[in-house]
């Protein structure tokens, strides 16, 4: 029988990795995985690499798991920097970030990581990074959407002299480039 083939198999496992790292849940199953099979008889260097992590990864999934049961491989309390937002700030961005940020004085009509930085600053007077507050876009469940330019109403004229090669008669071919 022929082996199946995925098609765009890198992009595909980049995907699959970012969805197993979405939910606490899927994250568990993952380890749940990984620990199966080191106990059929594989080194957690061939698990890691089948899996996308670390072997080390694989060796404290083992070790906790060793220690204490399941419960060694459910999510435990990250350590990492405290938000220096509040619960009601974050819900009060969620509402804010509904609206237009024109509602609010600020002079943008699509609400990006720097537009909402200005907005934290101006309402609590705390500063935060862009990519902190693109961070709290994914996190509310919001896209970051790019403005469009407005080509479809640039100036004709102004486009024709910007462009490298004129294009000259009526089929639009381009003129030879150089010395003749």
């Amino acid at each position: 029988m022929r082996p199946l083939v995925v098609a765009e198999a890198e992009d595909v496992i980049l995907g699959l990795q970012d969805e197993i790292r979405r939910s606490e849940d899927s994250r568990y199953d993952h380890r749940l995985h990984g620990l199966l099979l080191v106990a059929q008889g594989l080194t957690c260097p061939e698990v890691g690499r089948l899996l996308g992590d670390a072997p080390r990864t694989v060796e404290y999934w083992v070790q906790r798991f060793e220690e204490r049961g399941l419960a060694g491989l459910s999510e435990s309390a990250r350590p990492g920097r405290p938000s220096r937002l509040s619960a009601g700030q974050v819900e009060r961005i969620e509402t804010v970030l509904r609206q237009s940020p024109m509602t609010f004085g600020l002079s943008t009509n699509i609400w990006d990581g720097k537009t909402l930085s200005a907005w934290i600053a101006q309402q609590w007077d705390l500063e935060l990074g862009t990519r902190q507050c693109q961070r709290l876009f994914r996190q509310l469940g919001f896209r970051l959407r790019k403005p469009r330019p407005q080509v479809a109403h640039a100036d004709p004229e102004l486009q024709r002299t910007h462009k490298k090669t004129p294009r000259v008669g009526p089929k639009g071919r381009r003129r030879p480039v150089g010395d003749r």
